[in-house]
């Protein structure tokens, strides 16, 4: 991840808190815990309690967590697979109800994807973290989760379940958490599809930032359109 942060966003979030905004830190993330996450955003200046980040790692373990005592194959880093432990999900290495896919960064291995293939065929169902294709890193566009997702989906016939961005469960969690209604929540993100469109799915305000790994021949080729475009976050408050 890029440790240099976009100019302004940290006087953005200052005017955020200042004026009583409630916000949260929806992110997938699929590679770190919120606690990494928090830390990271901390080195870069943002004090963020990690209440106040929402990842497709919480969104999972709260997901399967909610139908007992289910056993896991999880593709993830170890680090996410702390998130899952905390939660008292059952991590498994064969007989797994569920195959989860996350970032799972040099974790990509055959063995891993062939093991989660045959785990597959005999029954257990896939969680997607995300479906993104790719990220931007600091040294450039990176695979995401999203490409092995769909060589398993390939492989096997199975449909996975997204539980990140555009889900729409993740962001009725996110506003659940923040006691806020769709209809008076802007999603403030990079990507015109996942961040945009899955939240002008749902009835948010979907405002798209020039930033990140921010595309303009894909917001050209998207059907979705922006309720505002922001050369970066620090120009929000001109519009608040």
């Amino acid at each position: 991840m890029d440790k240099t942060p976009v100019e302004g966003a940290k006087e953005t979030v200052a005017m955020l808190e200042e004026m009583g905004y409630r916000y949260r830190f929806v992110s997938n993330t699929t590679s770190k815990s919120r606690r990494s996450l928090a830390k990271f955003l901390g080195d870069m200046g943002f004090e963020i309690s990690i209440d106040r980040i929402f990842t497709p790692g919480v969104a999972a373990a709260g997901r399967i967590g909610s139908e007992g005592d289910k056993r896991c194959f999880l593709i993830t880093t170890p680090d996410l697979q702390g998130e899952f432990e905390e939660a008292g999900i059952s991590i498994a290495g064969e007989d797994a109800d569920y195959v989860v896919v996350g970032d799972a960064e040099d974790g990509f291995t055959y063995d891993r994807l062939n093991r989660a293939f045959r785990l597959v065929m005999e029954g257990a169902r896939i969680i997607a973290l995300e479906k993104d294709r790719y990220w931007m890193g600091a040294d450039g566009l990176c695979l995401s989760a999203g490409p092995f997702v769909a060589a398993l989906e390939y492989a096997t016939g199975a449909v996975a379940e997204v539980v990140g961005k555009p889900s729409s469960d993740f962001f009725e969690i996110a506003l659940a958490g923040m006691g806020a209604s769709a209809q008076e929540t802007a999603m403030i993100g990079d990507d015109i599809n996942t961040d945009v469109g899955g939240a002008k799915n749902l009835g948010m305000m979907g405002i798209l930032v020039r930033t990140g790994k921010y595309r303009e021949d894909l917001l050209d080729r998207s059907s979705v359109i922006p309720d505002l475009i922001l050369e970066s976050i620090s120009e929000l408050r001109e519009h608040l």
